[in-house]
């Protein structure tokens, strides 16, 4: 991959769910036990990647 669609791409995949899941935003609101498991392991996954592709992206510009 480019280096630099690997840092753009690993920033929105940490940035985004961090935003989605915060107070009074749609995803917020849903409030069942498979919202609360999406909320923790979904956006944890997503930021797990995105924090693959910043180090990748950051390693490739060396």
């Amino acid at each position: 991959m480019n280096k630099w669609i690997e840092i753009l791409l690993g920033l929105i995949l940490v940035i985004v769910p961090v935003v989605l899941v915060l107070p009074g935003q749609f995803f917020a609101s849903w409030g069942i036990a498979a919202v609360e498991v999406l909320k923790g392991g979904v956006v944890i996954f997503l930021v797990m990647i995105g924090l693959l592709f910043l180090v990748l992206g950051i390693s490739d510009l060396k």
